[in-house]
């Protein structure tokens, strides 16, 4: 799940002020469940951009804005209305809006109405947690499913640092410190010589970014 926030809207303003005719595209997946780009948060924005003096000529609502077929359908029902915009506003995440840019063929401005914060899961309340970093050199086998590079404030490899007191971060006393909960698990399942061993650096080039994975054989 990728989370995002949908921008203030003075801010989208700012971004449209020389534009008149916007197009809208929300996204089916992600940005709904956050509520950032949901059908009914297209058209709460289709409302205040009217109001503001803008002219909507359309929006759309793709199953997913970061897959190239989805868009690409959706462009290609909606092509008159995007001949008629002067910008394409997207409410998904950065992958969502650049994908939407990578495949239009008239040239369009496209802004995003999202900011993008992070990859998370879903807890069982409904919250949305950061636990992965996509660093691309996981450690979860070694570390009981938790992810210290996320869920450490620090980062660290090889258990908790000083700073930790009562089983929490010492940058924030309401957060567990990732490196006792993964301590506790190895007790309860009776493995605490792992943590004798001692974890190797982390190969940072592994995320060197921009990422690219072909799925051709």
């Amino acid at each position: 799940m990728i989370i995002t926030r949908q921008k203030d809207f003075s801010v989208i303003l700012e971004l449209l002020k020389n534009k008149k005719n916007i197009f809208l595209v929300g996204c089916g997946e992600c940005a709904t469940t956050c509520k950032t780009g949901g059908e009914p948060e297209i058209l709460a924005i289709k409302k205040k951009l009217e109001d503001a003096g803008k002219k909507v000529t359309g929006w759309v609502m793709p199953e997913s804005s970061c897959v190239s077929a989805k868009i690409k359908a959706a462009m290609a029902k909606n092509r008159a209305a995007l001949s008629q915009s002067d910008a394409v506003l997207v409410f998904a995440c950065g992958a969502g809006t650049q994908c939407f840019k990578e495949n239009d063929r008239l040239g369009l401005d496209v802004f995003s109405g999202n900011d993008t914060l992070f990859a998370a899961l879903v807890d069982s309340q409904g919250n949305f947690k950061e636990v992965c970093s996509s660093c691309g050199d996981c450690v979860l086998d070694l570390t009981e499913g938790i992810c210290p590079v996320t869920r450490c404030a620090k980062g660290l490899l090889n258990g908790p640092c000083g700073g930790q007191k009562d089983g929490k971060c010492e940058t924030d006393r309401t957060k567990d410190c990732a490196w006792i909960l993964i301590y506790k698990i190895k007790q309860e399942k009776k493995r605490i010589g792992d943590l004798k061993k001692i974890n190797k650096t982390r190969d940072h080039k592994k995320s060197l970014k921009p990422h690219f994975l072909s799925i051709q054989g």
